[in-house]
């Protein structure tokens, strides 16, 4: 199980925003955790200087793209990159410096999964560079993805089966359980139990981490097959949990 650091981007800015409370409606509260005049460079530095591979740059909205490429160079081959992605920008990011380009509400439309629209991404990407961001919250005893900034509710829950469908297309999955992302109040258990039993691929868990219990609950209950990734509660982002902890659990996890 490896930790997998992150950078959320809103309006050119590191932030960390509670889950859920970005809407396109102008009239929503935001709720934000943190914001800093810190560039995005200066993280992926910070995560280069640890050999931290495999994290996530998230452009949460427009206007985030400068950012983000900053991010990229800093730290070339070691971050992935989301938000906005679609066939005609994936290998410019890619060329950028991206390990990965991450996918959700392209290939979504109407509520169901396009393949036509997976197969324009692949013809744009290989597989190896692809990841698909299956972020979802919790309807009765199903896990439904969310598109669009976790505003819309799809017709598609989270299994074995979708799973298996999905893993010809691409090298890992990202996960938020929106419910809980950016609340600093414990993970989603049943969430992590079902993606360990489940998933086929490589997969990240975001949504909860408050300290170093839970991140050994998510190795439990992963069967040591599921990375995490956090953000509010590190102290980096203005949280209590110490990023050098975190960092010295994941290289006592990964000598």
């Amino acid at each position: 199980m490896r930790f997998r650091p992150c950078i959320d981007l809103h309006n050119g800015k590191v932030k960390q925003i509670v889950g859920g409370t970005l809407s396109d409606n102008s009239s929503a509260e935001l709720i934000t955790n943190f914001e800093t005049d810190l560039s995005p460079a200066h993280y992926a530095l910070m995560y280069k200087k640890e050999e931290l591979i495999g994290g996530h740059v998230i452009m949460l909205g427009p206007g985030n793209e400068e950012a983000a490429l900053s991010a990229l160079t800093a730290f070339p081959g070691g971050l992935q990159v989301g938000g906005g992605i679609r066939p005609e920008n994936a290998q410019f990011f890619i060329d950028a410096g991206a390990s990965h380009v991450i996918v959700t509400s392209y290939v979504f439309s109407d509520g169901v999964i396009k393949w036509e629209r997976l197969e324009e991404l692949l013809k744009a990407v290989p597989k190896k560079k692809l990841v698909l961001d299956l972020s979802c919250r919790r309807s009765g005893n199903d896990y439904i993805i969310v598109t669009d900034r976790w505003q819309c509710l799809t017709k598609e829950k989270l299994s074995s089966s979708l799973f298996e469908r999905l893993s010809d297309s691409c090298d890992e999955f990202l996960i938020h359980a929106a419910d809980v992302e950016g609340l600093k109040a414990g993970i989603d258990p049943r969430l992590i139990s079902l993606l360990a039993e489940c998933c086929p691929l490589p997969v990240v868990y975001a949504g909860g981490v408050r300290g170093l219990g839970d991140l050994d609950l998510v190795e439990k209950l992963g069967m040591a097959r599921v990375d995490v990734t956090i953000g509010s509660s590190l102290d980096i982002f203005g949280g209590k949990l110490s990023f050098s902890d975190v960092v010295k659990w994941h290289k006592s996890k990964n000598p």
